[in-house]
Protein backbone atom coordinates (compact mmCIF):
# COMPACT_ATOMS: atom_id res chain seq x y z
CA UNK A 1 0.00 0.00 0.00
CA UNK A 2 1.25 3.54 -1.06
CA UNK A 3 2.57 4.84 2.23
CA UNK A 4 0.93 8.25 2.17
CA UNK A 5 -2.51 6.23 1.55
CA UNK A 6 -1.42 4.22 5.21
CA UNK A 7 -0.75 7.70 6.61
CA UNK A 8 -4.11 8.72 5.78
CA UNK A 9 -5.85 5.74 6.90
CA UNK A 10 -3.83 5.40 10.35
CA UNK A 11 -4.47 8.76 11.11
CA UNK A 12 -8.22 8.76 10.47
CA UNK A 13 -8.24 5.69 12.85
CA UNK A 14 -6.26 7.64 15.37
CA UNK A 15 -8.63 10.82 14.72
CA UNK A 16 -11.78 8.38 14.99
CA UNK A 17 -10.85 7.27 18.57
CA UNK A 18 -9.75 10.65 19.56
CA UNK A 19 -13.43 12.21 18.42
CA UNK A 20 -15.70 9.66 20.46
CA UNK A 21 -13.13 9.99 23.34
CA UNK A 22 -13.56 13.60 23.26
CA UNK A 23 -17.84 13.55 22.28
CA UNK A 24 -20.15 14.45 25.22
CA UNK A 25 -22.85 14.80 22.42
CA UNK A 26 -24.50 11.17 20.87
CA UNK A 27 -24.00 12.59 17.18
CA UNK A 28 -20.19 13.29 17.80
CA UNK A 29 -19.87 10.08 19.46
CA UNK A 30 -21.28 8.16 16.05
CA UNK A 31 -19.03 10.04 13.86
CA UNK A 32 -15.96 9.19 15.42
CA UNK A 33 -17.19 5.33 15.82
CA UNK A 34 -18.10 5.90 11.28
CA UNK A 35 -14.56 7.32 10.73
CA UNK A 36 -12.83 4.62 12.52
CA UNK A 37 -15.00 1.78 11.21
CA UNK A 38 -14.52 3.55 7.41
CA UNK A 39 -10.47 4.43 7.82
CA UNK A 40 -10.05 0.57 8.58
CA UNK A 41 -11.66 -1.51 5.79
CA UNK A 42 -9.07 0.02 2.78
CA UNK A 43 -6.47 -2.20 5.44
CA UNK A 44 -8.79 -4.92 5.49
CA UNK A 45 -9.50 -5.19 2.34
CA UNK A 46 -5.74 -4.06 0.82
CA UNK A 47 -4.44 -7.82 -0.05
CA UNK A 48 -7.55 -8.59 -2.49
CA UNK A 49 -8.03 -12.04 -1.37
CA UNK A 50 -11.61 -13.60 -1.12
CA UNK A 51 -11.44 -14.14 2.06
CA UNK A 52 -10.43 -10.46 3.02
CA UNK A 53 -12.99 -9.14 0.59
CA UNK A 54 -15.40 -11.47 2.58
CA UNK A 55 -14.33 -10.41 5.88
CA UNK A 56 -14.02 -6.76 4.98
CA UNK A 57 -17.95 -7.16 3.66
CA UNK A 58 -18.85 -8.75 6.98
CA UNK A 59 -17.21 -6.52 9.41
CA UNK A 60 -18.46 -3.49 7.40
CA UNK A 61 -22.22 -5.04 7.29
CA UNK A 62 -22.10 -5.75 11.39
CA UNK A 63 -20.43 -1.99 11.61
CA UNK A 64 -22.77 -0.32 10.11
CA UNK A 65 -25.86 -2.39 12.15
CA UNK A 66 -24.41 -1.38 15.33
CA UNK A 67 -24.16 2.13 14.44
CA UNK A 68 -27.46 2.30 13.20
CA UNK A 69 -28.57 1.08 16.16
CA UNK A 70 -26.50 3.53 18.78
CA UNK A 71 -28.08 6.59 16.53
CA UNK A 72 -31.47 5.03 16.94
CA UNK A 73 -30.79 5.12 20.80
CA UNK A 74 -29.84 7.80 20.55
CA UNK A 75 -32.42 9.65 18.79
CA UNK A 76 -35.11 7.67 20.86
CA UNK A 77 -33.48 9.19 23.83
CA UNK A 78 -33.82 12.90 22.50
CA UNK A 79 -37.41 12.09 21.22
CA UNK A 80 -38.49 10.47 24.75
CA UNK A 81 -36.54 12.92 27.45
CA UNK A 82 -34.94 15.86 24.97
CA UNK A 83 -31.68 15.18 25.53
CA UNK A 84 -28.46 14.62 23.37
CA UNK A 85 -25.62 13.58 26.10
CA UNK A 86 -24.38 10.61 26.25
CA UNK A 87 -24.18 10.78 30.49
CA UNK A 88 -28.55 11.17 30.20
CA UNK A 89 -28.81 8.45 28.22
CA UNK A 90 -31.54 7.39 30.67
CA UNK A 91 -34.52 5.68 28.92
CA UNK A 92 -34.48 2.16 29.61
CA UNK A 93 -35.59 1.28 25.96
CA UNK A 94 -32.48 4.08 24.59
CA UNK A 95 -29.77 2.16 26.99
CA UNK A 96 -30.82 -1.10 26.21
CA UNK A 97 -30.94 -0.69 22.31
CA UNK A 98 -27.23 1.34 23.19
CA UNK A 99 -25.50 -1.48 24.89
CA UNK A 100 -26.68 -3.97 22.59
CA UNK A 101 -25.52 -2.35 19.83
CA UNK A 102 -21.50 -1.20 21.67
CA UNK A 103 -21.89 -5.01 22.31
CA UNK A 104 -22.01 -6.05 18.58
CA UNK A 105 -19.37 -3.50 17.84
CA UNK A 106 -16.61 -5.06 20.16
CA UNK A 107 -18.11 -8.47 19.77
CA UNK A 108 -19.46 -9.93 23.10
CA UNK A 109 -21.67 -12.64 23.28
CA UNK A 110 -24.20 -13.64 22.29
CA UNK A 111 -23.47 -11.04 18.95
CA UNK A 112 -20.08 -12.36 18.78
CA UNK A 113 -20.30 -14.49 15.55
CA UNK A 114 -18.61 -11.93 12.89
CA UNK A 115 -15.67 -11.50 15.29
CA UNK A 116 -14.00 -15.01 14.73
CA UNK A 117 -14.71 -15.16 10.99
CA UNK A 118 -13.87 -11.62 10.50
CA UNK A 119 -10.30 -12.38 12.08
CA UNK A 120 -9.86 -15.02 10.03
CA UNK A 121 -10.22 -13.36 6.73
CA UNK A 122 -7.22 -10.54 7.58
CA UNK A 123 -3.86 -10.72 8.05
CA UNK A 124 -2.32 -10.42 11.41
CA UNK A 125 -1.38 -6.46 11.68
CA UNK A 126 -4.61 -5.80 10.60
CA UNK A 127 -5.83 -7.96 12.75
CA UNK A 128 -4.04 -6.93 15.59
CA UNK A 129 -5.90 -3.46 15.38
CA UNK A 130 -8.82 -5.06 14.85
CA UNK A 131 -8.33 -6.70 18.23
CA UNK A 132 -6.73 -3.64 20.11
CA UNK A 133 -7.52 -0.30 18.55
CA UNK A 134 -11.00 -0.83 17.13
CA UNK A 135 -12.18 -1.99 20.87
CA UNK A 136 -11.44 1.47 22.11
CA UNK A 137 -13.77 3.74 21.32
CA UNK A 138 -16.91 1.43 21.96
CA UNK A 139 -15.93 0.64 24.97
CA UNK A 140 -14.88 4.45 26.16
CA UNK A 141 -18.76 4.66 25.44
CA UNK A 142 -19.96 1.61 26.83
CA UNK A 143 -17.91 3.07 30.42
CA UNK A 144 -19.89 6.03 30.26
CA UNK A 145 -22.97 4.10 29.89
CA UNK A 146 -22.42 1.89 32.89
CA UNK A 147 -24.47 3.56 35.56
CA UNK A 148 -27.40 3.88 33.55
CA UNK A 149 -27.29 0.02 32.05
CA UNK A 150 -29.34 -2.68 33.84
CA UNK A 151 -26.49 -4.52 36.06
CA UNK A 152 -28.42 -7.95 35.07
CA UNK A 153 -27.70 -7.72 31.25
CA UNK A 154 -24.19 -6.70 31.89
CA UNK A 155 -23.49 -9.55 34.09
CA UNK A 156 -25.75 -11.85 31.35
CA UNK A 157 -23.45 -10.20 28.79
CA UNK A 158 -19.92 -10.74 30.35
CA UNK A 159 -20.74 -14.37 31.74
CA UNK A 160 -22.18 -15.27 28.43
CA UNK A 161 -18.73 -13.61 26.77
CA UNK A 162 -16.20 -15.69 28.88
CA UNK A 163 -17.83 -18.94 28.48
CA UNK A 164 -18.46 -18.36 24.54
CA UNK A 165 -14.93 -17.13 24.11
CA UNK A 166 -13.58 -20.12 26.27
CA UNK A 167 -15.84 -22.73 24.86
CA UNK A 168 -15.49 -21.73 21.43
CA UNK A 169 -12.02 -21.70 20.99
CA UNK A 170 -10.96 -25.30 22.69
CA UNK A 171 -11.80 -26.76 18.88
CA UNK A 172 -9.95 -24.48 16.73
CA UNK A 173 -6.53 -25.07 14.63
CA UNK A 174 -6.61 -22.09 13.36
CA UNK A 175 -4.18 -19.16 15.40
CA UNK A 176 -6.57 -16.18 14.38
CA UNK A 177 -10.01 -17.76 15.21
CA UNK A 178 -8.17 -18.64 18.79
CA UNK A 179 -7.17 -15.16 19.46
CA UNK A 180 -10.77 -14.11 18.27
CA UNK A 181 -12.00 -16.34 20.70
CA UNK A 182 -9.53 -15.24 23.30
CA UNK A 183 -10.23 -12.09 22.48
CA UNK A 184 -14.34 -12.19 23.30
CA UNK A 185 -13.50 -13.73 26.52
CA UNK A 186 -11.38 -11.05 27.89
CA UNK A 187 -14.23 -8.56 27.11
CA UNK A 188 -16.59 -10.64 29.13
CA UNK A 189 -13.92 -10.17 32.02
CA UNK A 190 -13.84 -6.73 31.49
CA UNK A 191 -17.47 -5.77 31.19
CA UNK A 192 -18.26 -8.45 34.36
CA UNK A 193 -16.36 -5.61 36.62
CA UNK A 194 -17.63 -2.39 34.94
CA UNK A 195 -20.40 -1.17 36.90
CA UNK A 196 -18.70 -2.24 40.03
CA UNK A 197 -15.02 -0.52 39.54
CA UNK A 198 -14.95 0.76 36.32
CA UNK A 199 -10.91 1.28 36.96
CA UNK A 200 -10.66 -2.66 37.20
CA UNK A 201 -11.88 -2.68 33.71
CA UNK A 202 -9.39 -0.34 32.33
CA UNK A 203 -7.05 -2.04 33.70
CA UNK A 204 -8.07 -5.35 32.29
CA UNK A 205 -8.41 -3.42 28.99
CA UNK A 206 -4.81 -2.01 29.11
CA UNK A 207 -3.50 -5.66 29.78
CA UNK A 208 -5.19 -6.99 27.13
CA UNK A 209 -3.83 -4.38 24.68
CA UNK A 210 0.01 -5.49 25.11
CA UNK A 211 -0.82 -8.93 25.62
CA UNK A 212 -2.54 -9.37 22.77
CA UNK A 213 -0.29 -7.34 20.74
CA UNK A 214 2.51 -10.12 22.06
CA UNK A 215 1.01 -12.42 20.64
CA UNK A 216 -0.01 -11.31 17.54
CA UNK A 217 3.33 -9.72 16.54
CA UNK A 218 4.90 -12.90 17.49
CA UNK A 219 2.63 -14.77 14.93
CA UNK A 220 4.06 -12.57 12.53
CA UNK A 221 7.22 -12.52 13.09
CA UNK A 222 7.08 -16.79 12.64
CA UNK A 223 4.63 -16.09 9.85
CA UNK A 224 2.54 -18.12 11.72
CA UNK A 225 -1.58 -18.75 11.01
CA UNK A 226 -1.82 -22.30 11.80
CA UNK A 227 -0.85 -24.80 15.02
CA UNK A 228 0.94 -26.98 12.82
CA UNK A 229 2.94 -23.67 11.69
CA UNK A 230 4.18 -23.34 15.50
CA UNK A 231 5.31 -26.57 15.76
CA UNK A 232 8.40 -25.81 13.28
CA UNK A 233 8.73 -22.60 15.35
CA UNK A 234 11.39 -23.89 18.13
CA UNK A 235 14.37 -24.80 15.50
CA UNK A 236 14.20 -21.19 14.28
CA UNK A 237 13.86 -19.32 17.41
CA UNK A 238 14.01 -21.06 20.82
CA UNK A 239 14.14 -18.00 22.78
CA UNK A 240 11.39 -16.47 21.32
CA UNK A 241 8.97 -19.38 21.80
CA UNK A 242 9.83 -19.53 25.13
CA UNK A 243 8.82 -15.90 25.90
CA UNK A 244 5.59 -16.52 23.66
CA UNK A 245 4.86 -19.94 25.59
CA UNK A 246 4.76 -17.21 28.78
CA UNK A 247 2.52 -14.40 26.51
CA UNK A 248 0.23 -17.07 26.09
CA UNK A 249 0.13 -18.40 29.73
CA UNK A 250 -0.43 -14.73 30.76
CA UNK A 251 -3.21 -14.58 28.45
CA UNK A 252 -4.80 -17.48 30.13
CA UNK A 253 -3.92 -15.79 33.79
CA UNK A 254 -1.55 -17.96 35.43
CA UNK A 255 0.41 -16.30 37.74
CA UNK A 256 3.10 -14.82 37.96
CA UNK A 257 2.56 -13.21 35.09
CA UNK A 258 0.51 -10.14 34.24
CA UNK A 259 -2.55 -11.79 32.97
CA UNK A 260 -2.76 -13.09 36.36
CA UNK A 261 -3.55 -9.54 37.85
CA UNK A 262 -6.74 -7.99 36.41
CA UNK A 263 -8.70 -11.50 36.78
CA UNK A 264 -7.39 -11.82 40.48
CA UNK A 265 -8.49 -8.53 41.29
CA UNK A 266 -11.49 -8.77 39.31
CA UNK A 267 -12.28 -11.90 41.82
CA UNK A 268 -11.58 -9.81 44.25
CA UNK A 269 -13.91 -7.32 43.39
CA UNK A 270 -16.68 -9.26 42.83
CA UNK A 271 -16.28 -11.57 45.94
CA UNK A 272 -16.44 -8.11 47.84
CA UNK A 273 -19.84 -7.33 45.87
CA UNK A 274 -21.38 -10.64 47.61
CA UNK A 275 -21.10 -12.07 44.08
CA UNK A 276 -19.79 -15.99 44.97
CA UNK A 277 -21.17 -17.70 41.93
CA UNK A 278 -20.49 -15.23 39.40
CA UNK A 279 -16.79 -15.53 40.53
CA UNK A 280 -16.62 -18.72 40.44
CA UNK A 281 -18.41 -19.39 37.12
CA UNK A 282 -15.62 -16.63 35.79
CA UNK A 283 -12.89 -18.83 37.30
CA UNK A 284 -14.40 -21.81 35.82
CA UNK A 285 -14.79 -20.41 32.40
CA UNK A 286 -10.59 -18.85 32.64
CA UNK A 287 -9.98 -22.65 33.11
CA UNK A 288 -11.46 -23.46 29.49
CA UNK A 289 -9.51 -20.64 27.95
CA UNK A 290 -6.36 -21.48 30.12
CA UNK A 291 -7.04 -24.93 28.23
CA UNK A 292 -6.50 -23.92 24.68
CA UNK A 293 -3.49 -21.70 25.56
CA UNK A 294 -1.48 -25.14 27.31
CA UNK A 295 -2.57 -26.08 23.47
CA UNK A 296 -0.87 -23.81 21.69
CA UNK A 297 2.61 -24.15 24.01
CA UNK A 298 2.13 -28.03 24.35
CA UNK A 299 2.29 -27.44 19.96
CA UNK A 300 5.26 -25.10 20.10
CA UNK A 301 7.45 -26.42 23.14
CA UNK A 302 6.73 -30.34 23.36
CA UNK A 303 5.69 -31.52 19.59
CA UNK A 304 8.06 -31.72 16.14
CA UNK A 305 6.07 -31.21 12.75
CA UNK A 306 5.29 -34.39 11.40
CA UNK A 307 5.24 -33.88 7.71
CA UNK A 308 8.09 -33.35 4.74
CA UNK A 309 7.20 -29.40 3.82
CA UNK A 310 7.27 -28.16 0.63
CA UNK A 311 7.11 -24.67 0.95
CA UNK A 312 10.73 -22.59 1.42
CA UNK A 313 12.00 -23.49 4.92
CA UNK A 314 11.14 -20.77 7.47
CA UNK A 315 14.26 -20.34 9.22
CA UNK A 316 16.07 -19.39 5.97
CA UNK A 317 14.07 -16.73 5.47
CA UNK A 318 15.33 -13.28 7.36
CA UNK A 319 12.42 -10.91 8.95
CA UNK A 320 12.02 -6.77 7.62
CA UNK A 321 9.95 -6.69 11.20
CA UNK A 322 11.12 -4.34 13.68
CA UNK A 323 11.63 -6.58 17.18
CA UNK A 324 11.50 -3.27 19.57
CA UNK A 325 7.52 -3.66 19.35
CA UNK A 326 7.27 -6.89 20.21
CA UNK A 327 10.18 -7.07 23.18
CA UNK A 328 8.36 -4.30 24.76
CA UNK A 329 4.80 -5.81 24.43
CA UNK A 330 6.46 -9.08 25.84
CA UNK A 331 8.17 -7.10 28.53
CA UNK A 332 4.99 -5.68 29.42
CA UNK A 333 2.74 -8.70 29.04
CA UNK A 334 5.39 -10.97 31.28
CA UNK A 335 6.66 -8.23 33.79
CA UNK A 336 3.90 -6.56 35.65
CA UNK A 337 2.29 -8.68 38.46
CA UNK A 338 5.18 -7.33 41.08
CA UNK A 339 4.46 -3.87 40.20
CA UNK A 340 -0.11 -4.08 40.97
CA UNK A 341 0.06 -2.06 44.20
CA UNK A 342 1.38 0.73 42.09
CA UNK A 343 -0.98 0.17 39.12
CA UNK A 344 -3.45 0.08 41.70
CA UNK A 345 -2.57 3.11 43.49
CA UNK A 346 -2.77 4.59 39.38
CA UNK A 347 -5.84 3.49 38.85
CA UNK A 348 -7.70 4.06 41.85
Amino acid sequence: MNPYVLTVLLSSLGLGTTLTFASSHWVLAWMGLEVNTLAILPLMAQHHHPRAVEATTKYFLTQATAAAMILFASTTNAWLIGEWDINNLSHPLATTMAIAALALKIGLAPVHFWLPEVLQGLDLLTGLILSTWQKLAPFALIVQLAPAIDPVLLTTLGLASALVGGWGGLNQTQLRKILAYSSIAHMGWMVIVLQYAPQLTLLALGTYIFMTSAAFLTLKLSSATKISTLTMAWSKSPVMVTTTALVLLSLGGLPPLTGFMPKWLILQELAKQGLPLTATIMALAALLSLYFYLRLCYAMTLTMYPNTVNSIAPWRTRSTQLALPLALTTTIALGLLPLTPGILLMVS
